[in-house]
């Protein structure tokens, strides 16, 4: 005989088990969420990497009439990717003031343009390994003297440096020369606009690596002169993205050392320098041994 009792237990193991099942989906799903949530899950998992890029000759050069980019930083991301079997899209242009908003708005990934590494940038965002170095030296018009013995002269209330908001040329002012009255240009400015402002005496003094300068005395012969022989400031240039994003940061480092002990780095700055030693290369982490000549008899 039938309890009347057995299809009151049977209802509530079916709901008990149903909650278990549930409950194993939903922490499946959960599960799921927090990996795909990281930056190495979701490059992987959509096989792409999305870049913005700052319009920065050599290091990105964009063509104004297809859009088409070129250029150190774009070369050596795009070879990156090749080698991880990831495509690059060049998903947003972005300022030296918004690149940085944008990484942690997760409009894009990285900022592929590289940007100088600094603490107020490290304080917010994390970087890869340098790709290569950087010296900015002061450049000033053709016949001013006040700073080639003392930089430190720069440092005065007189004297007006031309800056790009959000740009590197606008911390080394305001860090090594508090006093001195900053010029300042919107942040999508041509970086070369810094030092057109010293030529036509609307600022004394402008800080940009010599890359920068070369290409710009192209055009502009006899208008301006390094400052000093060595640099004011050296900087990294590396790829920016979010911080806390240790496996893409791992994956990203293992491609850039790989990168440059094929050689390829070395040949991409090479192939868009303007002169010999206008960008500074990382050293390699290793030493050969010297063998001797001397065959054995």
């Amino acid at each position: 005989m039938t309890s009347k009792r057995d299809p009151i237990v049977f209802a509530a193991c079916f709901i008990a088990l149903c909650f278990v099942l549930s409950s194993c989906v939903c922490s499946d799903k959960t599960a799921s969420n927090i990996s795909s949530s990281t930056l190495y899950s979701r490059v992987i998992r959509d096989g792409k990497i999305r870049a913005s890029y700052i319009s920065y000759p050599p290091v990105c050069i964009k063509d104004p009439n297809t859009g088409k980019l070129s250029g150190i930083a774009v070369d050596i991301l795009e070879a990156a990717g090749k080698h991880l079997g990831l495509k690059i899209d060049w998903s947003e242009e972005v300022g030296w003031g918004t690149a940085v908003e944008g990484l942690r708005a997760n409009r894009y990934d990285v900022v592929g343009s590289l940007l100088w590494t600094n603490s107020d940038r490290g304080k917010v965002i994390d970087f890869s390994t340098p790709l290569y170095y950087s010296g900015v030296c002061a450049y000033v018009r053709k016949n001013d003297n006040r700073f080639s013995k003392n930089l430190q002269a720069i440092n005065s209330p007189e004297i007006r440096i031309a800056t790009v908001d959000g740009e590197t040329a606008d911390f080394i002012s305001r860090s090594l020369f508090p006093k001195a009255k900053r010029v300042s240009l919107p942040q999508l400015s041509d970086v070369s606009q810094m030092l057109l402002n010293v030529v036509q005496n609307k600022a004394d003094i402008a800080f940009a690596e010599p890359a920068i300068a070369i290409q710009f005395l192209k055009t502009n012969p006899n208008t301006l002169k390094n400052a000093a022989q060595t640099p004011v400031a050296v900087f990294g240039n590396s790829i920016a993205f979010k911080k806390g994003e240790g496996d893409f940061k791992s994956m990203l480092n293992n491609t850039i050392d790989e990168l440059s002990n094929m050689g390829i780095i070395d040949q991409i700055i090479a192939k868009y320098e303007p002169a010999p030693n206008a960008f500074y290369r990382v050293a390699l982490p290793y030493k050969l041994s010297k063998t001797s000549d001397k065959t054995s008899k």
